[in-house]
C-alpha cells in the first residue's frame, strides 16, 4: 500500500477523567461476573430453582450477532418486569436457566443443551454464544426455569464467508420511544421475514415518562416520571419497552445486529461530554450504568461487555460473498459537539482513531459485492439553511467533516465496491446520494444511504412537514418523508431494493402499513432509481 494515498488520522481529544480512577466509582468488576456466568452450574444451583409467582419470562427471548457457526441466545428473568428496584422480582441469588437449540420447532431435533447462571448482579440476564452451528440454518430456541418455559425464539445463522448467496432479506429500524406509540411496525415486519433485522439506536429514551408525552392506553407508576441516570432506572426502562409484544415478537423471529445512539445514555452525549451541565466524572457515572443495562438486556457477545464507562461495540459481521456490514458506534469515541467553523478542525472524529483505523484496514481486505455500514446518524451533507447561507447539524456527521472526507477517501483508494450506509435518529424516511463533493450537484455519487424513520418517536408524523422543503432542497436528497415505520431491504448480487414502509398511525393500535417509495441500488452504478 502507497502509505502517502493512506487516509490521515488523527487523534481526537479524549476526556480528561482518568479511567482507573473512574474504576473506583464504577465497580469495574461487571467483566468478571459475566465470566462467572458462563461457567459450568453447579449441580446444587441447577436443582434449587426458585419457585416464582409468575413466569419469569415476561421479557421474551432473543438472538443476535449471526456467525456461519454461531449465534447470541438472550433472555432475562423478570416474573414483576415492573418492580421499581428494577430487579424484575427476582430474588437476591443465582439461577440456573436450562436452554435447547433444536433444528425443528418441536424440539425433536433438539442438538445443543446447557445450563447458564442467571445472576442477580447482572439483572439475571442470559447471554449464551452457541457455536458448531451449520451454516443458513434456522434453528429454534427455548428456555427453562424450573418448571416454567419461555416462549420459543427462532434465529437464522449466516452464510460461509466465501459463500455464493443469491439473496438476503433484512430490515432497519430505530428510534423506539414506547411511550409516544404502539410497536405496530413490528408486525408487518415479522410478515416480512427477514433473515436479520439491524436496529440503529435509540432503544429506549431516557426521558420522564408522564402524561405530556404518554401516548399509550395505560397507567404507570410515578417511578416512570424520571430521567434515567442510575442502574436501577435503566434496567427498569429496558423492562417497560421489553413488556411490548411486538417486539418481543419480533425479536423471537430473527436474530438482531444492535448499536446504540445517544437515548440508550443520554441525548446528544458525545464521548465523555454531556450536553446538559453534567461533570464529566458525573457523566462517566452514569454512562457506565447505562453501559451495562445496554448489555444486560440486548443479544450481545462477549466482546461488548463494559469495563466501566467503555463498552467495545463496534464490529464486523458478513454474509457470505454478498455483503460486509461494518458496526460503527458514532458516539463514544467522538469529540464534543462545536458550532461554526470549529467543525473543520482536521483532528475532529466521530469515529475516534482507534474505530477508524479498524474499518478503513477492514476496508483494504474487503471483497465482497456490497459493503455497508450500521450507523446511527446521518452521513450526507444537510444544508440547513434555504437562502444563500449554509448551516449545518453539530450532531450528525456534519459535524465532523473531516472524518467524512477521510472515509470517502477510503473508499476511494480501497476501491470499495457498492458503499451502502444505513442510518437512523432523525425520526424521517430519508433517501440520498453520498456525493465525492456535496458542494457540486454534478460531483460524482460514491454511495447511497438509507435513512429509516422511527418506529414510534414523535408519535404520527405526517407525510410531509415543515422540514420537507430543508431536505430536499439539497439535489443529492432523493426522498423525505415524515411518518412513522421501517425500512425493508432485499439484496441480490445485481442490486439493493429498500422499500420504505410507512404507518398512518401508532398512537392507537392496529395500523395498516404501505410502502411509500421504493429505491433500487444497481451492482456498480451508486446511484438512486426510484422504482
Amino acid at each position: 500500500m502507497d502509505n502517502k494515498n493512506k487516509p490521515t488520522i488523527y487523534l481526537p481529544k479524549q476526556g480528561q477523567m482518568d479511567r482507573r480512577r473512574f474504576l473506583k466509582y464504577s465497580g469495574a468488576a461487571f467483566g468478571s461476573l459475566v465470566a462467572l456466568g458462563l461457567l459450568p452450574v453447579d449441580p446444587a444451583l441447577a436443582a434449587g430453582a426458585p419457585k416464582f409467582q409468575d413466569n419469569p419470562f415476561k421479557l421474551g427471548v432473543a438472538s443476535g450477532d449471526p456467525l456461519p457457526d454461531g449465534i447470541v441466545l438472550w433472555t432475562r428473568l423478570a416474573p414483576e418486569p415492573l418492580a421499581e428496584d428494577g430487579l424484575g422480582g427476582m430474588p437476591n441469588r443465582s439461577v440456573a436457566v436450562h436452554w435447547e437449540l433444536s433444528e425443528d420447532e418441536s424440539f425433536q431435533k433438539v442438538i445443543q443443551r446447557g445450563t447458564a447462571q442467571a445472576l442477580p448482579e447482572l439483572a439475571h440476564s442470559v447471554h449464551v454464544e452457541v457455536r458448531g452451528l451449520k451454516p443458513s440454518r434456522y434453528y429454534w430456541y427455548r428456555f427453562k426455569v424450573g418448571q416454567e418455559h419461555s416462549q420459543t425464539g427462532r434465529t437464522k445463522t449466516a452464510p460461509m464467508p466465501n459463500g455464493n448467496l443469491s439473496e438476503l432479506s433484512f430490515a432497519i429500524a430505530s428510534c423506539q420511544a414506547w411511550y409516544h406509540g404502539y410497536f405496530t411496525a413490528y408486525q408487518h415486519m415479522m410478515n416480512d421475514n427477514p433473515d436479520v433485522v439491524f436496529f440503529l439506536g435509540d432503544y429506549i429514551y431516557e426521558y420522564a415518562i408522564n402524561s405530556s408525552n404518554l401516548k399509550r392506553n395505560v397507567q404507570l407508576a410515578a417511578v416512570h416520571n424520571s430521567q434515567t441516570t442510575t442502574l436501577s432506572q435503566y434496567r427498569l426502562r429496558y423492562s417497560l419497552f421489553k413488556t411490548d409484544p411486538d417486539l418481543q415478537a419480533i425479536h423471537a423471529t430473527a436474530p438482531w445486529v444492535l448499536t446504540g445512539d445517544d437515548h440508550e445514555v443520554q441525548n446528544n452525549y458525545s464521548g465523555p461530554h454531556s450536553q446538559y451541565g453534567t461533570s464529566e466524572e458525573e457523566f462517566l457515572r452514569q454512562r457506565a450504568a447505562a453501559y451495562q443495562a445496554f448489555y444486560e438486556n440486548l443479544p450481545l457477545r462477549s466482546t461488548s461487555i463494559p469495563s466501566g464507562p467503555d463498552m467495545h461495540n463496534y464490529r464486523r459481521l458478513r454474509f457470505g460473498n454478498l455483503a460486509e456490514f461494518n458496526v460503527l458506534d458514532t458516539r463514544q469515541y467522538r469529540n464534543d459537539l462545536v458550532n461554526g467553523d470549529a467543525r473543520l478542525d482536521p483532528s475532529r472524529s466521530i469515529l475516534g482513531e482507534a474505530q477508524e483505523n479498524w474499518l478503513y484496514q477492514g476496508f483494504s481486505k474487503s471483497n465482497t459485492i456490497w459493503n455497508v455500514l450500521v450507523n446511527q446518524v446521518v452521513m450526507a451533507q444537510i444544508d440547513r439553511d434555504l437562502g444563500p447561507g449554509m448551516t449545518f447539524s453539530a450532531d450528525q456527521w456534519d459535524g465532523y467533516p473531516a472524518n467524512r472526507d477521510r472515509l470517502f477517501a477510503a473508499y476511494q483508494q480501497y476501491n470499495i465496491k457498492n458503499p451502502v450506509v444505513l442510518t437512523g435518529d432523525i425520526h424521517r424516511h430519508v433517501a440520498a446520494e453520498l456525493k465525492l463533493d456535496f458542494n457540486d450537484p454534478n460531483s460524482k455519487t460514491i454511495g447511497t444511504e438509507l435513512v429509516t424513520t422511527s418506529i414510534a418517536s414523535d408519535m404520527d408524523g405526517a407525510v410531509t412537514d415543515s422540514l420537507a422543503a430543508l431536505w430536499l432542497g439539497n439535489p443529492h436528497v432523493k426522498l423525505y418523508n415524515a411518518q412513522r415505520g421501517y425500512v425493508r431491504c432485499k439484496m441480490t448480487p445485481q442490486q439493493l431494493q429498500a422499500d420504505f414502509q410507512v404507518l398512518p398511525y401508532v398512537t392507537r393500535p392496529g395500523s395498516p402499513i404501505s410502502t411509500f417509495a421504493s429505491f433500487v441500488v444497481e451492482a456498480g452504478n451508486p446511484g438512486l432509481q426510484k422504482i
